[in-house]
């Protein structure tokens, strides 16, 4: 139905415009970003069925509802068997030894910046750009210190970093996961981003280094050891991750079926971590004269810690960005139920051109958040052709770097480093970042230039 001019139509679009400018100013008044949008999805829905109903219509509103929750659970059971794996790998030391092991090398800090920027560009396609981005944001303030200037680049250079890397994989970031589970991208497909991104990320990072100083931070030395089965929740996320694959390309089946049949592989194994913990738990204090008294301390305080507990890792998912996901799908489900993205796709991508269109939903992602205005994207299915549907894939990544709450990496790294990398230190750099965001763009059109049809 057209409902965009309905009284009850513009009320939703105010009511949904109003939960964002409280999920824009959530770093200022404290309000976790998901309660707003979820209250806003269910007065939108009210109104969607108030409307249909005056209307006559007293059965598409359920349908539509059903619809848009069950894309929310394909999402959320995805996402949560990802970050499950996630957690149980930081908890089992894994990206703890990494931290460790560059901090302690004594890099120079124009080393450390381009280091921890490739390796966020590495690992952003399979660990996810939110967990990249924290995780490397640790070592730049453990190695830079009190030195902020350096501290705040080295973020800037591993948000973009962590966005570029995650643009050419469906496991990099939830707009890509979306685009994949769409089915207007295949998985092998998204590589053709590679270069581009790369780009996006060396570009930006050039720009960045030339304000840089020279010299080496302060010495450092940290340790951090391997947990049991480490490398064995390793295998199992990477079996996951094919499995999901091949499913959804082989036997066509949604890919969540892959994860979630990977994430009761790790619960299996959680099973056995947990009865090993049990059964090594002495009965009683002991006695060994062969060890040493430290070498005793520190077994008996490795045997009294906590099993380890899948359900512990569960409860440390992202479950605000989750419940945002929720709020906002449904938010811009119930606004397409009036007819709002339909009438979107008419005035973006008929009147101003798929490219153009394209290219301003990267702005519009540095503005808002790249996960509400992908779903609206895919929400209107424009006709595009295959370097199109590629283009806005590369742009919904890596456009929310132009400014630091335009992505998840870049929120979640401001809390990391508060009043060090902030919104205002980074937007004195959006300049560089706006430059390498066109230079992939340009590199999309040169590379990748048989995927468009006209």
């Amino acid at each position: 139905m057209d409902l965009t001019t309905h009284w009850a139509g513009l009320m939703a679009v105010a009511i949904f415009i109003g939960a964002y400018i409280l999920v824009i100013l959530e770093e200022n008044i404290h309000l976790r970003k998901s309660k707003p949008v979820i209250v806003a999805a269910g007065f939108i829905w009210i109104l969607v069925a108030f409307a249909y109903a005056a209307a006559g219509d007293t059965h598409s509103a359920e349908e539509l509802v059903r619809h848009n929750l069950l894309e929310f659970a394909e999402l959320f059971l995805f996402l949560l068997a990802a970050m499950t794996f996630i957690n149980t790998m930081e908890e089992r030391g894994i990206f703890e030894v990494l931290r460790a092991w560059l901090v302690n090398q004594g890099f120079s800090l124009r080393q450390v910046f381009w280091i921890t920027g490739g390796i966020a560009f590495v690992m952003s396609p399979i660990a996810d750009n939110l967990a990249t981005a924290l995780l490397m944001a640790t070592v730049a303030i453990s190695v830079g210190g009190n030195n902020h200037r350096f501290v705040a680049l080295a973020c800037i250079n591993i948000v973009v970093a962590a966005n570029a890397g995650g643009a050419f994989s469906p496991f990099g970031d939830i707009t890509t996961l979306m685009v994949w589970q769409k089915e207007h991208v295949q998985f092998g497909e998204f590589f053709a981003l590679l270069v581009p991104s790369i780009v996006n990320w060396l570009v930006t990072a050039g720009l960045l280094s030339f304000g840089l100083s020279s010299g080496k931070p302060d010495p450092v030395h940290e340790e951090a050891h391997l947990k049991h089965g480490a490398w064995i929740v390793v295998a199992l996320f990477i079996l996951t991750i094919t499995m999901a694959v091949s499913m959804h390309s082989y036997l066509h089946i949604p890919p969540v079926m892959g994860m979630m049949t990977g994430l009761g592989f790790l619960k299996l194994f959680g099973y056995y971590l947990k009865r090993r913990k049990q059964d090594r738990v002495p009965d009683g204090p002991r006695e060994d004269s062969a060890l040493g008294s430290e070498a005793i301390h520190l077994a008996e305080s490795e045997l009294a810690a906590r099993p380890y507990d899948i359900y512990a890792s569960l409860q440390k998912a992202e479950w605000d960005t989750l419940m945002f996901f929720y709020g906002v799908i449904l938010c811009v489900g119930g606004l397409g139920a009036f007819g709002y993205l339909a009438l979107g796709s008419e005035l973006m991508y008929s009147g101003l051109g798929p490219t153009i269109s394209n290219v301003l939903v990267g702005i519009a992602s540095a503005l808002v958040d790249n996960i509400p205005v992908m779903f609206a994207v895919l929400a209107m299915n424009p006709e595009m052709d295959h370097g199109q549907w590629l283009l806005v894939t590369l742009t919904a990544g890596v456009g929310g770097s132009m400014l630091s709450i335009g992505s998840a990496a870049g929120v979640a790294v401001m809390g990391q480093a508060r009043g060090v990398y902030t919104f205002f230190t980074h937007l004195k750099w959006t300049w560089a970042i706006a430059i390498g965001y066109a230079a992939s763009i340009a590199v999309h059109f040169l590379v990748n230039a048989e995927a468009f049809t006209a």
